[in-house]
Formats: structure tokens, C-alpha cells, sequence
């Protein structure tokens, strides 16, 4: 019961203040989410193949490590039973958004249920099947749509899933404050696609 009180209390405060905003760098934030799920990566054999190097935004670091942590700790948690996990994270740049995914070999999700798992407390599988408060992949979105972005699923059952997200290209220019990226930031989120 603790843990959905936690996953509820996290899940409202997105998106209420900016003030910790600030430039994030991707691939700390992956490396720390890595760092936290390290004993269910290592107990499952899984293979995460990643970029180098992830690109910097401007956002709230705590979050974005969450929306990691969230995918890939999926793609571990819903893990075929025929061969170990492999997760793979991509980056490229489309226009003025970074796309990112989220791949993985695992027991994949039917195409019916592409935008249900987006919704909080939605659950495709039994309690006692694999454990979890339903409020994982709601939080991403919520996460992702906070910072101006969107989040949407490629289902392959039996096969894996690929998590697509987006996330607005912070200016380019040195000389800009930080003060001005935070504003960018700001406006990108409230403009943003929230589909």
C-alpha cells in the first residue's frame, strides 16, 4: 500500500512548478536510472546497449531520470522467459525534438493496448502475474507531456515493445543564461502536444 501512496504522491506533482528545471544531461540521467535498477539488470541477464553520448535539455532531472527508470525497468520486469533481456536506447534528433526509444525483446503488448497502458492504474496482467501499482507508464507520460513532449508504444507481441518519446532541443547558443533556457523550457512545455 506504501508504494502506491508513493507512486500517487509522485505522479500529482508533476508538473506544478518549473523551479527545478534546469540543463539535464540524458545520459547522466540514464546512467543513474541504470544505477538504481542495477540488481534487477544484473538478476536477469538483461543487455542494455545505449549511445555514448545522450544529448542536454533543459528539464527537471529527478523526473527524467524517472521516465528511464520506468522504461527500462518495463523491459525487465516484462521479460520473455525464453532468453534474457535486451534493452536498446536510440537518440536522434528530428527537427526540434530529440526522439529517443526504448526497445526491448520482452513479452511485448497487443496493439489494442497501445494507449491503454498509458492510462493510470490500467494493468494488463494479473497482480500476482507481475507486481506493480499500474501508475508506471501514466507517470512517463505525464513526465514527458509536462516537458513539451509526447510518448507513444510500438507493440510487437512476443516479440517486444519500442517506446518512442520526444523532447524539445534546448537552444544552442553558449551565450544564453540559464535564466533564458528556463524560459525557453517553459514555453515549449506549455505549447507543447499533449497527444
Amino acid at each position: 500500500m506504501q508504494v502506491l501512496i508513493n507512486d500517487l504522491l509522485t505522479f500529482s506533482r508533476v508538473g506544478r512548478v518549473h523551479e527545478s528545471w534546469k540543463p539535464v544531461d540524458l545520459g547522466r540521467s540514464l546512467d543513474r536510472a541504470l544505477g538504481n535498477l542495477a540488481a534487477a539488470v544484473e538478476e536477469s541477464g538483461a543487455v542494455v546497449e545505449r549511445p555514448e553520448e545522450l544529448p542536454e535539455l533543459v528539464g527537471d532531472a529527478t523526473a527524467l531520470t524517472m521516465v528511464w527508470q520506468n522504461l527500462v525497468g518495463n523491459a525487465v520486469k516484462f521479460r520473455h522467459p525464453d532468453r534474457p533481456p535486451r534493452i536498446t536506447v536510440d537518440c536522434g534528433r528530428e527537427d526540434e525534438n530529440w526522439h529517443l526509444t526504448v526497445s526491448d525483446n520482452g513479452i511485448g503488448i497487443a496493439p489494442e493496448f497501445a494507449d491503454k497502458v498509458f492510462v493510470i492504474f490500467q494493468r494488463l496482467h494479473a497482480r500476482d502475474e507481475y507486481d506493480g501499482t499500474g501508475i508506471g507508464l501514466a507517470l512517463c507520460r505525464k513526465i514527458i507531456e509536462f516537458h513539451g513532449g509526447r510518448i507513444w508504444l510500438e507493440p510487437e507481441p512476443g516479440e517486444g515493445t519500442r517506446i518512442h518519446f520526444t523532447l524539445p532541443v534546448a537552444p544552442e547558443a553558449p551565450t544564453h543564461t540559464t535564466a533564458e533556457l528556463l524560459a525557453h523550457a517553459q514555453l515549449t512545455s506549455q505549447s507543447g502536444d499533449a497527444s
